[in-house]
């Protein structure tokens, strides 16, 4: 049988307020952060596993307030010079423990932020004490921070994040492969990520739709 060629198509990933799955392992996260406008230092520290929510929370927190979001390991002195003038959320910064330019670059956003009185938004996966950032004056304003963090899922939102995942690339799976993913996949959010991904693949390339009995052949070659 031919195998119809696959093809890396955009996936439009939705990340407003309305498209943020609410469920006991983030409604905490979610309040820490449309609480902005009282944070203590006007700062806070969000975490949590890999495809948790982390950009999403982000982007709806930047809506609300204005923020410019960049990415720990874009930062520099021009990037900085830029970004003063209101709120700013750094994603990943737990990733340049070690870049010690990235850091004072950091160090300083932040130290400017609080001199003008605006917020400051970090992500990171694991706690902000465990970061272990090699600039101790960097690492003692990120553990002075409040700290929200996103938790692992349970089904009710596993089966909800699939489905968003399915969403966002066009995808319609049959009724019962969402519930067969949820009892038999890692119960993780980046492995939700990953096999929506691959039973996208498959499915264009054996042309079939996505059931169940293909999704337990992707799982199996998961291994």
């Amino acid at each position: 049988m031919a195998r119809q060629l696959g093809f890396d198509l955009p996936v439009r990933v939705a990340l407003g307020r309305d498209d943020f799955l609410v469920a006991p392992s983030n409604a905490i996260a979610l309040s820490m952060v449309d609480a902005w406008r009282n944070w203590p230092l006007k700062k806070l520290v969000l975490t949590g596993p890999e495809g948790a929510g982390k950009t999403h929370l982000t982007h709806v927190w930047a809506a609300d307030s204005g923020a410019q979001i960049v990415a720990a390991a874009a930062l520099d002195n021009a990037t900085v010079d830029a970004l003063f003038d209101g709120p700013v959320a750094v994603e990943d910064v737990d990733q340049i423990a070690q870049d010690i330019d990235r850091q004072t670059a950091l160090f300083h956003l932040h130290n400017a932020l609080q001199a003008s009185g605006h917020p400051l938004l970090m992500t990171g996966v694991t706690a902000p004490n465990l970061w272990r950032l090699s600039l101790p004056d960097l690492q003692s304003r990120v553990d002075a921070a409040g700290h929200a963090a996103l938790d692992a899922p349970d089904d009710s939102l596993l089966g909800a994040v699939l489905a968003k995942l399915f969403s966002d690339r066009q995808l319609t799976p049959r009724p019962d492969v969402i519930p067969y993913l949820v009892t038999h996949m890692e119960r993780s959010f980046a492995a939700a990520r990953q096999i929506v991904a691959d039973l996208d693949t498959a499915s264009l390339a054996q042309k079939k739709p996505v059931t169940r009995n293909l999704a337990a052949a992707c799982l199996d070659n998961r291994g």
